[in-house]
């Protein structure tokens, strides 16, 4: 929703569109480092737990948004609503995990691929919603309705959502599985100071991130030797915030996180880029904007459906690399006069990869990692969507500084382009997608 507020927030603040989008860069910050936290959290205290506790965060954030009194309070709006809503995902998974022990057979691909559908349904409304609620409440409306959302969600989760399985139960479900994967660290542990030295070192590449235009070259300096310091740390560390053995061993998992941060750079450039552009560059409102981003959702959605009924992995993805070179280069060209119908195109080019990686990467996830800790395994990924998300944000600081035009929008699009065909390369290339049987695990 807040892609279609950007700009009448920074009208009533007096900000231009390389500030505003720190309301998106500080919530993708939180998100980054609070997706593993929380699902380390789920793995131990329970899925149930934490994600209640997340949904009391996103009620907070909502009333602080709605009503605050300057830019720095939405700025902590945002960052409540990161920390609240990273317990969504990891805590789904760990859910699906648990019942699976229960049942003792693997989560199957079409519930995985309503999982997300449902994520990208709310994305699909996201834009539309914002836009109305912009045209009818102002941009407060879009932190309001977190709250009544929220408090809605709360009471299904208490309603529907399992009780969480006791800790030595888990133990005994999950020990029964290591073996086909050759065992595993001990889940539900944190590392505080690995969590310490990777909000600092995160922290420090983003602010370099969001000021391309004048970089500040000496952040780099505490970003290398904090990420030193924490890959010191993490391979001394018996139970690590990020296991870098576990994901130097398991190269399957870290090329899918690598290909989902990636794919979803592209993505929230189009996402946040794309909006801001259709306000300024094109003169449309903020409910127009919401609607030409329409058939971006709407294909989202679908192909989320479609994607969980695939067996193999590498298909989807490499369709979805395809249409995001497509998509990308159809920017290239466009201008303010650029025909409608090729605007909303574009949008569905960007949208079907979009429902095909959600479900894809989600099933590849399911089969890499390791099944006692799938909690963390889900935030990683996450964490590898935000940080697409972060580097994103820079980019549309480079490109438009003050305000979104035809030339920030095509530079944006030439590197989405290039990234887009480095991805086809690297799925097509990656032996470990090959199709295999719905349900099964690897250890690899």
């Amino acid at each position: 929703m807040i892609s279609t507020g950007l700009v009448a927030i920074g009208h009533d603040f007096g900000v231009g569109a390389a500030d505003t989008v720190w309301l998106v860069s500080v919530l993708y910050l939180a998100s980054a480092v609070s997706q593993p936290v929380l699902g380390r959290l789920a793995d131990g205290l329970g899925p149930r737990r934490v994600f209640l506790a997340g949904l009391m965060v996103v009620a907070a954030s909502g009333l602080v948004g709605a009503l605050a009194a300057g830019f720095g309070w939405l700025l902590v709006s945002r960052l409540l609503l990161g920390i609240g809503t990273s317990a969504a995902y990891p805590a789904a998974m760990a859910v699906l995990r648990d019942e699976s022990a229960r049942l003792g057979r693997p989560t199957p691909r079409t519930v995985l691929g309503r999982l997300s559908f449902a994520a990208l349904g709310s994305a699909a409304v996201g834009p539309t919603l914002g836009g109305l609620l912009v045209a009818t409440a102002g941009w407060r409306g879009i932190f309001a309705v977190n709250v009544p959302v929220a408090l809605i969600a709360y009471a299904s989760a208490l309603r529907w959502i399992p009780k969480d399985v006791p800790r030595e139960e888990r133990a005994v479900a999950d020990g029964e599985l290591k073996g086909a994967q050759g065992g595993g660290k001990t889940a539900g542990a944190l590392d505080p100071l690995g969590i310490l030295l990777f909000t600092g070192a995160l922290s420090c590449l983003v602010v370099f991130l969001l000021d391309l235009r004048h970089p500040m070259w000496w952040l780099l300096a505490p970003v290398a030797v904090l990420s030193t310091v924490l890959t010191w740390w993490q391979l001394r560390h018996p139970r690590p915030f990020i296991d870098l053995r576990m994901l130097g061993a398991n190269r399957a998992l870290a090329r899918t996180y690598l290909r989902h941060g990636v794919s979803y750079l592209v993505v929230y450039c189009v996402m946040y880029g794309f909006t801001q552009w259709l306000e300024e560059e094109r003169g449309l409102s903020s409910l127009h904007t919401g609607l030409v981003m329409l058939p971006m959702s709407l294909a989202a959605l679908a192909c989320s459906l479609l994607g969980a009924r695939t067996k193999g992995i590498r298909a989807p993805l490499t369709v979805a690399a395809v249409l995001l070179a497509v998509g990308s280069a159809l920017l290239l060209f466009t201008t303010g006069a650029t025909p409608l119908a090729v605007l909303l195109l574009t949008g569905a080019c960007f949208g079907v990869p979009q429902g095909l990686m959600g479900t894809a990467n989600q099933a590849a996830v399911q089969m890499y990692a390791p099944v006692e800790a799938i909690g963390s395994a889900a935030g990683l990924q996450r964490t590898a969507q935000y940080l697409g998300a972060i580097t994103a944000s820079g980019l549309i600081g480079l490109a438009y500084g003050q305000r979104a035009d035809d030339a920030g929008l095509h530079l944006m699009a030439g590197v989405g382009a290039v990234l887009a065909v480095a991805l086809v390369v690297l799925t097509v290339t990656d032996r470990a997608l090959r199709a295999r049987p719905a349900g099964t695990r690897t250890g690899r």
